[in-house]
């Protein structure tokens, strides 16, 4: 069975970059990624690297733009095939369903410190979209719905303290951020320089067109 939960600092070193899986607890020097020296996970650290094919290269884009929005195999894999069938470039609406997710709206709009505590506070029950609960983290939403926080669950320490940290700061174009009322409105899709900069989608889609 798949392991949703994986050590995450282990994928990070795997990828060879921050994915920042654990929000601020990634910043610093504390953050293993960086006291290991960015070394791949195992025993043998760098020494195991070699000379990586084509296919090596596609298939690290993927399993990075998979771990960064914390989707599984089959599930990427089910996005993917929804955004061949779709008008508009195939990486691209990939990006944006991967996006429109309810967990990552609520990590990008600043109510949670990273993506996986954004999923585990849908899950939970405490968002509204459209005045009705939803506790499906991939649940997609569309532009002109909006997003609130439940009102039993306002001052909940760690939506709180994710407000208070990032202020407001680094919310896309495509939301707007009503932080007194805990709302976030999805005025349009995302384009693609508002969204992940890390993840090379062309290469996700050579893994898949092979």
């Amino acid at each position: 069975m798949a392991n949703p939960h994986p050590p995450v600092c282990r994928l990070c070193r795997r990828e060879g970059v921050k994915l920042f899986l654990k929000g601020e607890k990634c910043q610093g020097d504390t953050c293993t990624f960086t006291k290991r020296n960015a070394t791949p996970p195992g025993q043998h650290g760098l020494s195991r690297r070699r000379r990586v094919s084509d296919y090596g290269i596609q298939l690290r884009a993927k399993q990075r733009g998979r771990r960064i929005y914390g989707v599984l195999e089959t599930q990427f894999h089910n996005y993917f095939d929804a955004a061949a069938q779709r008008k508009g470039v195939t990486g691209t609406v990939l990006l944006q369903m991967l996006e429109q997710r309810l967990d990552n709206v609520v990590y990008r709009a600043g109510f949670a410190a990273s993506r996986r505590e954004a999923r585990q506070l849908v899950s939970h029950r405490h968002f509204q979209v459209n005045g009705r609960t939803v506790n499906i983290p991939s649940f997609q939403v569309r532009a002109g719905e909006v997003v609130t926080v439940r009102e039993r669950s306002r001052e909940l320490e760690p939506i709180r303290r994710s407000l208070e940290q990032r202020g407001g700061q680094g919310v896309p174009g495509w939301l707007t951020l009503y932080p007194e009322e805990q709302r976030v409105d999805v005025i349009r899709e995302p384009e693609r320089a508002e969204m992940e900069t890390s993840v090379d989608e062309q290469l996700i889609v050579e893994y898949y067109s092979r």
